[in-house]
């Protein structure tokens, strides 16, 4: 997917990265991410609800680690080469989001993009700050303050 698209001068840009959960193009603000790294073992924790995948040990840090596939409500997949952990920084926090794949950096206008259409359920739609049109795709801007509220 090519994210080169024409910016017109004093034009708001966002910078993103991208990444992949199922079929599904999903980004988040660049400025939030510390580091994305290659899955690893995650240390389960007892009594947290099904979306905490557990914990992670990075350079003598415990991060938790939050499966997205699940807090979206989508059916679980086994991990494999492509998965990655998006570690972030959100609410004076370090938290990793579990996802299928990252796809890559891009700078898009601000104009490209859209409110959430009414028909979404409203459970997926807090998440969801806005839909981008990148050429013949669309891409879903989540919100990750509101995917870890509560936490």
């Amino acid at each position: 997917m090519k994210s080169d698209v024409i910016l017109k001068e004093q034009e708001e840009i966002l910078q993103l990265v991208s990444f992949r959960i199922g079929a599904e193009i999903f980004a988040i603000e660049i400025l939030i991410v510390n580091e994305i790294i290659n899955y690893m073992d995650i240390t389960k924790l007892p009594n947290q609800p099904p979306f905490v995948e557990g914990i992670i040990n990075l350079r003598s840090k415990v991060i938790p680690v939050i499966n997205l596939r699940t807090k979206l409500g989508m059916e679980t997949i086994e991990n494999n080469s492509s998965t990655k952990i998006i570690v972030v920084h959100i609410k004076d926090k370090e938290v990793g989001f579990k996802v299928d794949a990252v796809c890559e950096v891009m700078r898009i206008p601000k104009s490209i993009t859209e409110a959430t259409p009414e028909l979404v359920s409203t459970f997926n739609r807090q998440y969801i700050t806005a839909v981008g049109k990148v050429e013949d795709k669309l891409i879903i801007l989540l919100d990750l303050d509101k995917v870890i509220s509560g936490l």
